[in-house]
């Protein structure tokens, strides 16, 4: 790889014109500069064509409505660099993002990078999302300069067990994914990617706890903007079962046992919600059929966790409802 590739970043977008010229500021206003923008138009029905008219020198692609993953796969079409980078429309990179991926990658003949980020909540709170990521803390011991690297065992290990890298937080070559972006995906496209991509061969990886770019929580969001039980229902249960189904030649025996716990949990959890939440007794005997079938002992396992999670979510919001009972009678007195 030479000393400064081109990187191209595809930014997917889709009735988001209000906010999309951030998205955009934020790449403009990277200290690496050797940049190709572009941005792929999913069949938005706003004025996002006339936004971007203000911009020079950028790729600008429409496409009929086909979800963010053929969206990202279009604008890997047109995408010339040594390197791919894609931005959520909603996102922004600080300054520094490119720089600091880019010369990691170079420096360390990385095959991907990704970077932690400020998850920006509807009430404008910024807080820190990896540093406490549990799957990450295994790694934490590693971390030299900012940045913890990955051998391949290790990247095998943590995303099977989850996708700690969104979107807008990975650069990785582009010979890499050349398939692209799986539209059989419900919400986890970007996770199937990173999968295909370490199942593939072996592969060196690092990812830096400095948070390079902003994340912001609304309910656009493809993920984080979703109800519990949707996230349950199409990354737990339905994108699992693709990749299991894709991958099941990749995976070693542990490998695939463990991701399908992971699946027989989501459906555990997506039972309990129907029973409680909808009264739905049918759907909910039907996903625990299924799970039992597929694992009758993690089954039984799960079930019991999560009835002790939830008996100690409602101890703790009792708690909480109760002192602030306490706090009112107090002030009214």
């Amino acid at each position: 790889m030479n000393r400064n590739p081109l990187i191209s970043v595809i930014i997917p977008t889709f009735n988001r014109a209000g906010i999309l010229p951030n998205a955009i500021n934020s790449l403009l206003a990277q200290t690496y500069t050797n940049v190709e923008i572009i941005i792929v138009d999913d069949g938005s029905t706003d004025n996002t064509s006339e936004i971007l008219q203000q911009y020079k020198n950028i790729k600008y692609i429409y496409k009929e409505n086909g979800g963010q993953g053929s969206a990202r796969n279009e604008g890997l079409k047109h995408a010339t660099g040594e390197l791919i980078a894609s931005l959520d429309s909603d996102d922004e990179w600080y300054p520094l993002f490119l720089e600091r991926c880019v010369r990691k990658m170079v420096d360390d003949e990385l095959d991907f990078v990704f970077a932690n980020w400020d998850q920006q909540d509807p009430d404008g709170r910024l807080w820190d999302f990896l540093t406490g990521d549990p799957f990450l803390a295994l790694y934490m011991h590693k971390l030299k300069n900012g940045w913890v690297e990955l051998n391949d065992a290790e990247l095998r290990s943590l995303y099977i067990q989850a996708c700690p890298s969104p979107s807008s937080s990975f650069v990785t070559k582009k010979q890499l994914v050349s398939s692209g972006w799986s539209t059989k995906m419900k919400i986890g496209d970007d996770w199937y990617l990173y999968l295909d991509i370490i199942l593939s061969g072996k592969r060196k990886a690092a990812f830096t706890i400095d948070r390079l770019w902003r994340k912001k929580v609304t309910d656009m969001n493809v993920y984080d903007g979703r109800k519990r039980s949707e996230v349950l229902e199409y990354l737990y249960i339905a994108d699992t079962a693709q990749i299991l189904n894709d991958f099941k030649h990749k995976l070693t025996p542990e490998e695939y046992k463990l991701m399908q716990k992971k699946h027989v949990y989501g459906m555990v959890e997506l039972a309990k919600h129907h029973l409680i939440r909808n009264f739905d007794l049918v759907q909910s005997t039907k996903l625990l059929g299924k799970s039992l079938t597929l694992d009758a002992s993690h089954t039984l396992w799960s079930i019991q966790n999560v009835i002790a999670i939830g008996y100690k979510r409602n101890r703790q919001a009792l708690k909480k409802e109760k002192n602030a009972s306490g706090i009112i009678a107090n002030e009214n007195s």
